[in-house]
């Protein structure tokens, strides 16, 4: 089964940027949709942003469009969140998830794995 760990969050000024990065596990990566989601304190799970099995198609959501980078590295079992432009309201604990689905998603429905998160903080 496909486990994933996020790394790479941190504290960060108001208009800086950080890249997460997410290892899985598996060698089933490469066929797997994958997604970046948050949670804030006291707030939902929020769907961010998803790209397919392959890299070719991404989605955003309008909170972070322009501003946040889905990529992935399929020989590296990887998939990144560049994040730029960071605000004090990007704060939130960030998870990776993955979806057997492999094409691109517009929602946060059908991510079956997920990491255990990594925390973003954005000082203003």
């Amino acid at each position: 089964q496909m486990q994933l760990v996020e790394s790479g969050g941190g504290l960060v000024q108001a208009g800086g940027s950080l890249r997460l990065s997410c290892a899985a596990s598996g060698r089933t990566f490469s066929s797997y949709a994958m997604g970046w989601f948050r949670q804030a304190p006291g707030k939902e799970r929020e769907f961010l942003t998803a790209i397919n099995w392959s890299g070719g198609s991404t989605y955003y959501v309008d909170s972070v469009k322009g501003r946040f980078t889905i990529s992935r590295d399929n020989a590296k079992n990887t998939v990144y969140l560049q994040m730029n432009s960071l605000k004090p309201e990007d704060t939130a604990v960030y998870y990776c998830a993955a979806s057997p689905i492999g094409g691109v998603h517009t929602t946060g429905r059908n991510f079956k794995t997920w990491g255990q998160g990594t925390q973003v903080t954005v000082s203003s």
